[in-house]
């Protein structure tokens, strides 16, 4: 089977710093060891995408975080042995993969379905798959063209919810092994020797891991042109403008026929605009006792899609506070699945926790 990504991401680039990163690589594995400051120019430049790559291994921007954190470390310690062999970014690679699998035994994190709640509708469809750890990942943090060009034409493809969701159903060593061969284009060698696996182990797991995350991806993908990204935005603007005015009808008019809303880490789910629509009802009626309050929105950009970070004023009170991060999956001038996220992570996203009462 093919690959579900296209292009090599992890190939080594020019920089001005790479010359001496070069020269500090190949002396690692001298009689010298790199003291901070040379491991730092060693290794600093990979932050970024490694936090990526430990992202999308552990579904949690947290995690990965604390990952590279975790992979610095044991890069550090390992120094000494590092005699070059392989590209500091491919040894770094081999590191955070492990760290990411070392996490995954510690956790032993499985996908559970979501369960019906007494006296909500969540509609008649089957209930989605529920990852309670999956959290949001700012574009602005992803690397640059500089940092990594010919990562752009995936990144977005390999970062969607829906792709980390998929992948989250995946055993830890199939999910390691597609993603270091069909999202980092490494060699089937070169993944053997990272998980200590042989070649013919790789192959066996990747051709398991392929047909199980095509079963649990969407049917029809987008294609990402200016155009599109256009109709989104003006998708995300009138979503936000909806929101603001508490009207409920341009709200729901928005929303396709089967859309799926899901709120990890919390039980919370529907499926379908009905469903949907009957719990929001309460909620931006100001004659409800269940009304929540005035919004205000700030769009965002998470997972190469669009998003509005939601702020609520409540009734009696002059400050909008953040409330809730709604990830935005958009088929047409439809939105098809709403993933909203606790606000904690605003601050990741450039997003201040609270809002003036006055624009």
């Amino acid at each position: 089977p093919d690959s579900v990504t296209h292009d090599r991401v992890t190939h080594d680039h020019a920089t001005p710093d790479s010359g001496r990163r070069e020269a500090l690589a190949h002396d690692s594995g001298a009689e010298s060891v790199l003291d901070e400051s040379d491991f730092a120019v060693l290794v600093e430049p990979y932050r970024r995408e490694l936090r990526v790559h430990c992202y999308r291994m552990s579904g949690s921007y947290d995690d990965a975080e604390d990952l590279v954190q975790e992979t610095f470390l044991r890069a550090w310690r390992a120094r000494e042995g590092y005699a070059g062999k392989a590209s500091v970014r491919t040894w770094l690679y081999r590191i955070a993969t492990n760290a990411c699998l070392d996490l995954q035994r510690r956790t032993a994190r499985r996908p559970q379905r979501y369960e019906p709640l007494p006296g909500m509708n969540h509609g008649s469809a089957e209930p989605p798959a529920r990852v309670t750890w999956l959290q949001p990942y700012p574009d602005e943090d992803l690397p640059s063209a500089q940092e990594q060009p010919d990562a752009l034409a995936v990144s977005r493809e390999t970062l969607e919810l829906v792709f980390l969701a998929a992948i989250q159903h995946l055993p830890a060593r199939q999910r390691a092994v597609l993603v270091l061969r069909d999202v980092l284009g490494l060699s089937a060698a070169e993944t053997a020797e990272a998980l200590e696996m042989t070649v013919a182990s790789v192959n066996s797991a990747l051709q398991r891991a392929r047909p199980t995350l095509r079963d649990r991806l969407p049917r029809r993908r987008t294609e990402w042109t200016a155009e599109t990204d256009a109709r989104e935005r003006e998708v995300l603007r009138r979503y936000m403008a909806a929101a603001e005015s508490l009207d409920l009808t341009l709200f729901t008019g928005l929303l396709s026929e089967d859309i799926a809303l899901t709120m990890p880490p919390n039980p919370f789910w529907f499926v379908g605009r009905e469903a949907i629509t009957e719990f929001l009802r309460i909620s931006l009626d100001p004659a409800s006792p269940m009304f929540l309050g005035h919004w205000r929105h700030l769009p965002a950009r998470a997972n190469g899609q669009l998003a509005a970070g939601g702020y609520v004023r409540r009734p009696g009170t002059t400050v909008y506070r953040a409330q809730v991060l709604d990830v935005l999956r958009i088929e047409g001038d439809r939105i098809v699945e709403i993933t909203s996220f606790e606000p904690h992570l605003f601050p990741a996203f450039g997003l201040p926790l609270r809002l003036p009462a006055d624009r």
